[in-house]
Order: C-alpha cells, then sequence, then structure tokens
C-alpha cells in the first residue's frame, strides 16, 4: 500500500491510500496546506489499533 498526495483543481491538498493493486481504497478531504494533508496521513497511520464499531443509521 501507499499514500499519494496531490493538489486538486481548486488547489487544495488530498491524500489517497493505494492498495498493492492500485486500487484506491481511502481518500481524505482537501486541505489548504501540505503540512495539514501530511498530518493527516500520519493520523491514519497511528490509528491502526482502533477499534471498529458497528452502528445504526
Amino acid at each position: 500500500m501507499k499514500f499519494n498526495i496531490y493538489k486538486d483543481k481548486v488547489g487544495e491538498w488530498r491524500w489517497r491510500l493505494r492498495a498493492a493493486n492500485n486500487e484506491i481504497i481511502a481518500a481524505g478531504e482537501g486541505y489548504k496546506n501540505k503540512v495539514d494533508c501530511l498530518h493527516a496521513i500520519d493520523l491514519v497511520k497511528s490509528s491502526a489499533g482502533a477499534p471498529v464499531e458497528e452502528t445504526t443509521s
């Protein structure tokens, strides 16, 4: 897996997580600053032990 960061059409930084087969499996919101986008990636990386919770809609 790998993270990609890029600037979108409106100039915001975004991230995508791609699987080994290059399919996008997760994506983040837009960030004005690149450093904020990178921080969001770090948060996702550090959440590996987060519990899974089922909710109803």
